[in-house]
């Protein structure tokens, strides 16, 4: 938890939950292969801290609803609900085994802000005031796919929206979007060169 410790200040609970994330993620991937061999051992990096780069952009308020569409074991989902207890998150995904990875962790973990579902986005009519994903689809299929869930009581200090993490060339799919979308390179926040093209995009619905 040392990188992660770098760049935010977190409460002992906190801190607790993200051990116990590093310690279980591991654990269910030898039953499960949500991540790959060699990437799990720098889940710090590559999967906790890279979700929680979505807070360096937008500290949501307390309150807030968030969709995590695609969330495979539980990203970012499950990282962003530990750093904000205070909002709830809904974790989707149309696989049920990743689903119900997602769905023990956050148990172990004592998340009572998270609730996870086996589905497809089409198929979800609730709304909520933020979807996030991880590199799910081509954005402009997810904002398509995803506007009807965002209502637009705003709260937040950015109006409603989308908050994607992205990596490589992505012109093309903020291209519908360049008089609307903000685009954050992610080694603006944290100082390793994995993050290097890599960004959180941001598009208001």
């Amino acid at each position: 938890m040392t990188e992660i410790l770098k760049f935010f200040d977190l409460s002992v609970q906190q801190q607790s939950q993200l051990a116990a994330a590093e310690r279980l993620y591991p654990e269910w991937n030898e039953k499960i292969n949500l991540i790959s061999r060699k990437d799990i051992d720098f889940l710090e990096l590559h999967h906790l801290l890279h979700s929680l780069a979505i807070a360096k952009v937008l500290h949501f308020t307390s309150g807030t609803t968030i969709l995590d569409v695609g969330t495979g074991g539980g990203f970012p989902g499950i990282p962003l609900a530990i750093l904000f207890p205070e909002c709830q998150f809904t974790l989707i995904d149309s696989i049920g085994k990743k689903i119900r990875v997602a769905e023990d962790i956050a148990h172990q973990l004592n998340l009572t802000n998270v609730t996870c579902f086996q589905t497809r986005v089409e198929d979800v009519k609730q709304q909520f005031d933020f979807v996030v994903s991880r590199a799910v689809m081509p954005l402009p299929d997810l904002v398509k796919l995803v506007r009807k869930n965002v209502h637009h009581r705003h709260h937040n200090a950015m109006p409603n929206g989308v908050i994607v993490l992205k990596g490589g060339k992505i012109g093309t799919e903020t291209e519908p979007f360049k008089k609307t979308v903000e685009v954050t390179p992610i080694h603006k926040f944290f100082d390793n060169e994995w993050f290097d093209e890599k960004y959180v995009i941001y598009v208001p619905l």
